[in-house]
């Protein structure tokens, strides 16, 4: 993470222009915090989505050899749940919460201190849902200048914090999967095999799968493997 940019990149301007205009099914209104939706059911918080709603922030920046790159954390080893694995920034909606992208914002605040005022966000992916019942909203959101973010891993939560390029979940090299079964039907879980400053890391099961489809759409093409993942993550798509 150290690029260091004066200017706003040409590739990362016209990225944003494009994610500006991806519309989902379910997406969060990322620039009117007005909205009254939240009682209405619709729009903030869209009817079919349950009230243990979360979002993870999907925060990229061009690398200094102009390939565009995501922030990941590792899980705090002390963690109760989904401990040591790679995940995005991001948690559950709490009170105070206006949006998807406030969600996705306040906690990479505090697990990794993400400054808010330095991420534009552009767009919001659709959800996914846990085996948990939660809803899970990806937002994307760009860091025009790298330089401009000093890591800060809240140690209760976060073990390390990285970044990859996010071009590396198209690819088949360093993929891998493994078949699966819940309650009766098949699928597949990917593995993506990664070192960063001598750390092995392996991003994988809804991080992987969120990462896969969030490349799709800013490269705009498919992976170049199958993917056969669950239904029950992507029920509003099937």
């Amino acid at each position: 993470m150290c690029s260091n940019r004066s200017e706003r990149s040409e590739t990362l301007v016209k990225l944003a222009q494009r994610l500006r205009l991806h519309k989902s099914n379910h997406s969060s209104d990322v620039s009117d915090k007005d909205s009254d939706t939240q009682n209405s059911g619709g729009g903030l918080f869209p009817q079919g989505v349950g009230s243990d709603r979360a979002a993870v922030l999907i925060c990229l920046f061009e690398g200094q050899s102009g390939d565009l790159r995501v922030i990941l954390t590792k899980r705090s080893s002390t963690m109760s749940s989904h401990s040591g694995d790679v995940a995005l920034p991001g948690g559950k909606w709490e009170e105070g919460d206006e949006n998807d992208a406030d969600t996705a914002l306040r906690e990479a605040k505090e697990e990794i201190g993400l400054d808010p005022s330095i991420v534009e966000v552009v767009t919001i992916l659709e959800p996914y849902y846990t085996k948990r019942n939660i809803t899970v909203f990806p937002v994307i959101g760009i860091i025009w200048d790298i330089s401009n973010f000093n890591p800060v891993a809240n140690a209760s939560e976060v073990e390390s914090v990285f970044d990859a390029p996010l071009e590396m979940f198209l690819k088949s090299e360093n993929q891998r999967e493994k078949k699966s079964e819940w309650m009766g039907y098949k699928y597949s879980l990917h593995f993506f095999d990664y070192q960063s400053e001598n750390k092995s890391y392996v991003i994988w099961a809804l991080t992987a799968a969120i990462l896969i489809n969030a490349a799709s759409v800013v490269y705009q093409r498919h992976p170049a493997f199958e993917t056969h993942m669950p239904k029950f993550w992507t029920r509003s798509r099937h």
